[in-house]
């Protein structure tokens, strides 16, 4: 096995880099075992939620006998961890992709194995990131702590020589597993440590806009979705001070555009002009708030609520409000408006039931509040994608939903590194700047519901984006991954 936190694309790093990425993996030994030599047997079977319209099967770690083999002909590992929620949705956008184009989508989530290193190390970190986001409510831990690591801390190659180390003590999930099955990593640490186990054919799927070393996989094909953020990752951008490194190689670094889902690509117009016909016959503008469970701006959405309750009521807006798999911020939403209450009706644990009105929304009117919450992980994420097809303005943070081709109206950010999302989307005009203070954002509502320009210009743009393939990016993630295969 190369040694990869020795020498980063060419660039050799200092022996106190190489010796505390050493430390950090010996630290997790310590702490959780090491399970290299343990021989983890693999099944596969139907994912209950989206194994039927994404046609996904899941990879569990199960000494069974497995409902069916893996098909290493049309087969393609969606590889991912639970971090908050953008990496599934990236990984959902991977599976429809590969589903539209006749491949059949394995999903191997490493953390959710608890019996495994692998999980206990992701878990360990996933912990302290969401203590860390929380905590970023502080203006001064967010000032002095939060946004310096996230922007310039994750951004350094010593950053990526422990993680390296750590990624390999995962490499023993991916024992079992035919070497030959194209990998897609939607977070770096599934790349780094198919790499570490072996497999052949692996693109890792960099999901920001910020170039860090945070996301190199070396040993993979590197995917990125803006050009903006291909020229920082080719010359490794600032990712060792003010040093001069050398750039990546052009075969390890590909722009693919956005990672859409098909079913969203595939209906961008008719959703389009679903939005503008809506805006010109007077109807109730339907905003979707996505709310992450850290709570960092459960109090910006609370505003948000409270300023437009009142034209709710008066049949001028209607709210969807997906709190994901966190009930209690939707609870703690409806204790400190009272009188959300009577306009609200909650689709709670019950998919069907909100697919349905998700569904009948795309033609039919609605009003009122719609809260949705879903203690499955599979349906609190991919209820967003199916309400989004019907809402008018996406309200949400500039993170992973920032290259979705929806009108997207952006709150303050979780991470100086997520600001460079809400940039790109304002660039190719299909959402607002980046609303860092409540002040700006209830403007920026302003707008969208008083002046028709604002969404049927947003529209018009995504349109137009489409047209020029900046929302194929998932579809080109899966040809590369089958190309590497196929050569």
């Amino acid at each position: 096995m190369e040694n990869r936190s020795k020498v980063i694309f060419g660039n050799v790093m200092p022996d106190k880099v190489y010796k505390k990425a050493i430390k950090s993996k010996n630290k997790y030994i310590k702490k959780f075992g090491d399970d290299s030599s343990t021989d983890y047997k693999v099944i596969v079977r139907k994912n209950p939620v989206i194994g039927d319209s994404l046609g996904v099967n899941d990879i569990r770690l199960e000494n069974s006998e497995s409902p069916e083999e893996f098909d290493t002909e049309k087969g393609i590992i969606v590889s991912n961890i639970r971090m908050g929620f953008g990496h599934y949705r990236i990984s959902m956008a991977m599976a429809s992709a590969a589903n539209a184009l006749g491949y059949k989508p394995y999903w191997l989530d490493l953390n959710s194995f608890p019996e495994t290193t692998c999980t206990k190390v992701i878990s360990a970190q996933n912990d302290l990131y969401s203590l860390g986001s929380r905590l970023s409510k502080n203006a001064l831990f967010n000032k002095l702590v939060w946004e310096p690591m996230n922007y310039e801390g994750f951004r350094a190659l010593s950053y990526n020589a422990a993680d390296q180390k750590n990624a390999e003590l995962m490499a023993p999930v991916y024992k079992n597993i035919p070497k030959s099955i194209p990998v897609v990593g939607t977070h770096v640490w599934p790349a780094q440590s198919a790499i570490h186990a072996g497999m052949k054919n692996v693109v890792n799927a960099i999901p920001d806009n910020w170039p860090m070393a945070l996301h190199l996989s070396e040993g993979s094909v590197h995917t990125i979705q803006t050009r903006n953020a291909y020229m920082g990752y080719k010359i490794l951008n600032g990712m060792n001070k003010d040093k001069v490194n050398k750039p990546m190689p052009n075969d390890a670094l590909l722009y693919t555009g956005h990672y859409i889902d098909h079913e969203l690509v595939s209906n961008i117009e008719i959703d389009c002009d679903r939005r503008i016909a809506r805006k010109k016959n007077d109807k109730p503008m339907r905003f979707l708030l996505t709310i992450g469970g850290a709570g960092a701006q459960k109090e910006i959405f609370a505003a948000i609520i409270s300023y437009i309750l009142p034209l709710v009521r008066s049949k001028k807006a209607v709210l969807y409000v997906n709190v994901g798999d966190y009930k209690n911020v939707w609870d703690e939403l409806i204790k400190e408006i009272p009188d959300m209450n009577d306009v609200s009706k909650e689709h709670f644990d019950d998919f069907k039931s909100a697919s349905d009105f998700a569904e009948a929304a795309l033609e039919g009117d609605v009003d009122g509040i719609h809260g949705f919450y879903h203690n499955n992980i599979f349906e609190a994420v991919y209820i967003t994608n199916l309400l989004m097809r019907s809402c008018d303005v996406l309200v949400t943070k500039p993170s992973e939903l920032a290259f979705y081709p929806v009108p997207k109206l952006f709150i303050k950010r979780v991470g100086k590194h997520e600001m460079w999302g809400a940039i790109h989307s304002a660039e190719i005009g299909d959402g607002t700047l980046e609303c860092r203070d409540i002040p700006h954002t209830l403007q920026m509502l302003d707008l969208f519901l008083q002046d028709d320009k604002m969404l049927t210009d947003m529209c018009d743009c995504i349109k137009m984006n489409k047209k020029m393939g900046i929302y194929d990016g998932a579809y080109n993630v899966i040809k590369i991954a089958m190309g590497l295969k196929n050569k």
